[in-house]
């Protein structure tokens, strides 16, 4: 019977070392026959020494690895470092006393270009001639003969490890098998161009092929890698150096294709567009972004039996979210939620998900407003609510009934409001955002409009892109001096407003959720620009009738109030967003002389409002305080 035993890695690292101790006695045997001036014997590597693994990857001759395990000895062994010392009269190992080791061909493995030098394996301390110069082996190479892996100090904050999560989506899988199949077992792997605007699912898809292959994954940001040749070459070789060491390969994120060319281990170029090396081969992968199907069997995937299908359909149509995003979503459902807390958990940590790259890039509106808040004719309050209806029932009319398979093109709910100014656009905005509890940005167009031909675009590219993942309702406030009559075109400049306009109507139709645009002056845009609008809503001024009921909900339910008439305030003729101006400023009057909010109040805030507005009260608004 024969008995297999186990090796664990205790005993791998415990016999990695005695093959290092083997090695160093036998260059210390050669040493001590040279002080003794006898023939020295040859030298022998022990097979479980590490040295075979390094001489392997560095192709490194018998006399480079002679070289190298003598400086390693120096650092490592006291024994030899007196026999050193002994035929040099130093502590350290000059090159003197390797040439009468190792004989002239000291001289071609310590050329810079040789693997010793060129890898940063060995280096040459201390000035004056050449002979006289020491060998100092790097700390990261004496580690890993001695058996120990960590990612090189030099590296930190740089570079990145990056661990396969396991969620990724029936696309990502394919072409994580694509770029396994393009690596396995060739000599000199391809660059991978990997394409795609998803940071997250690039970084997954490239762990998960890295992982099939046994190997690591570390990431380095485009913008990380240093401007200065020397420092950026020096980058280069310990990323190369540890990739070898640690089977490693990695992904470069950003424009970085003159980089890549200094590596030479497995390299992935990631970006919205990736560069074209010089290095070749070269394979070229673009990553798509997850259809509602895929971000389905996603949240399926991170939330096992819990997922409900009808909740799943709901969040995976509206929020695009990447992989590590849904992962993060699902850990804040808890196993045995009711349907309706699990409902409300998932789809708020989901809305919060989305939000992170738009926070940076627009001004998030926290909207608490509901229908009972907004006063319109019916007619408008109709179209409202059956835009919010569009909004709540997109992924069934896109998805489940086709119309998205037909054609994707004009899917969108852009829509126009228009009205003077406090009539409730903006409040409306913010209604329809509470209804379907989503977040609401709104977009200041004079940060976004730039006078350099095609900044505009890419600032409102960036704006579109970001807002996919939360499905967030976008407002363009003020919109009238983007949105103006068409100009004639005289100079590029004209034409280039225009390209603008369109670019924006061209990115509101694609967009999957709601991007809403506000303007005082709807007799300004011009009408070729409205027939690319989904929904055009007019908010008028409000009559007498809507003044009182304005004035009827303005003031919240915990506000104390004594004889305030809102049949009576609807006199003054001004809009909504003035009204509670008016009862906020009444409000804080009433609160400074301890009492409840009394008409008194009313008219003080009302008089600050007109000579903010540079009105005069008329006869008939005074009457309505008497």
């Amino acid at each position: 019977m024969t008995v297999t035993m186990q090796t664990t890695p205790e005993m791998e690292l415990a016999l990695l070392r005695e093959g290092l101790e083997a090695t160093i006695g036998s260059v210390r045997a050669r040493l001590s026959s040279l002080a003794e001036g006898t023939a020295p014997p040859p030298f022998a590597v022990s097979k479980e020494s590490a040295l075979l693994r390094l001489a392997s990857i560095f192709r490194l001759t018998e006399v480079e690895q002679e070289l190298l395990i003598l400086a390693v000895a120096v650092e490592l062994d006291g024994a030899t470092a007196a026999v050193v010392q002994a035929l040099g009269g130093r502590e350290v190992c000059d090159v003197s006393v390797a040439e009468r080791l190792v004989g002239p061909a000291i001289w071609d493995a310590l050329v810079p270009e040789a693997p010793l030098r060129r890898w940063r394996l060995l280096e040459l301390g201390g000035a004056g001639p050449l002979w006289q110069r020491s060998l100092r082996a790097d700390e990261r190479i004496v580690h890993a003969l001695l058996g120990t892996m960590y990612l090189d100090q030099r590296l930190e904050g740089m570079v990145r490890p990056v661990w396969a999560d396991g969620v990724v989506s029936a696309r990502e899988r394919d072409l994580a098998e694509r770029l396994t199949q393009a690596w396995r077992g060739v000599a000199r792997p391809p660059v991978i161009l990997l394409g795609g605007r998803d940071a997250a699912a690039k970084q997954a898809l490239a762990a998960a092929a890295a992982a099939r292959l046994g190997m690591g994954l570390y990431r380095v940001a485009a913008v990380d890698i240093p401007g200065d040749w020397a420092q950026r070459y020096a980058l280069a070789i310990f990323l190369d150096r540890e990739l070898a060491l640690s089977s490693a390969a990695v992904l470069i994120e950003g424009a970085a294709g003159a980089f890549a060319d200094l590596i030479s281990g497995p390299t992935i170029l990631a970006a919205d567009d990736p560069d074209l090396p010089e290095r070749q081969p070269v394979l070229r992968l673009d990553l798509a972004e997850a259809d509602r199907r895929e971000r389905r069997d996603l949240w399926q995937q991170a939330l096992g039996p819990w997922g409900e299908a009808a909740l799943l359909d709901r969040v995976a149509a509206q929020f695009a979210l990447p992989p590590s995003a849904i992962r993060a979503a699902a850990a804040e459902v808890e196993p045995g939620m009711e349907p309706e807390a699990l409902t409300g958990r998932l789809w708020q940590a989901a809305r919060l998900q989305g939000r992170r790259a738009l926070d940076g890039l627009a001004d998030r509106i926290e909207s608490r407003a509901g229908w009972r808040d907004l006063v319109l004719p019916e007619d408008q309050l109709s179209v409202l609510k059956d835009l919010a209806g569009h909004l709540r029932d997109a992924w069934v009319v896109n998805q489940e009934w086709g119309w998205e398979g037909k054609s994707p093109r004009g899917l969108g709910a852009a829509a126009l409001f228009a009205g003077p100014s406090g009539t409730g656009k903006t409040l409306a905005a913010e209604v329809l955002a509470g209804e379907l509890a989503l977040d609401l940005y709104r977009i200041d167009l004079s940060q976004v409009v730039s006078k350099y031909i095609g900044e505009t675009e890419k600032n409102l590219s960036r704006i579109f892109e970001a807002a996919e993942d939360g499905g967030a309702i976008l407002l363009f406030d003020e919109a009238d001096a983007l949105f103006g009559k068409r100009s004639e075109v005289k100079d590029s400049h004209d034409r280039y407003a225009n390209v603008e306009v369109s670019y924006l109507l061209q990115r509101m139709e694609a967009y999957s959720g709601l991007a809403i645009l506000t303007t005082n002056q709807k007799g300004a845009v011009d009408t070729a620009f409205l027939r690319r609008l989904r929904y055009v809503l007019n908010f008028p001024f409000p009559d007498a009738a809507a003044r009182a009921e304005i004035w009827a909900r303005i003031f919240p339910d915990e506000t104390p109030l004594d004889g305030v008439r809102p049949d009576a305030l609807a006199a003054l003729n001004i809009a909504g967003g003035a009204i509670r101006s008016i009862a906020l400023n009444a409000a804080y009057l009433a609160a400074g002389a301890g009492e409840p909010v009394r008409m008194g109040h009313v008219l003080r805030a009302a008089r600050r409002e007109y000579t903010k507005l540079e009105k005069p009260f008329t006869s008939a608004e005074m009457g309505a305080f008497r």
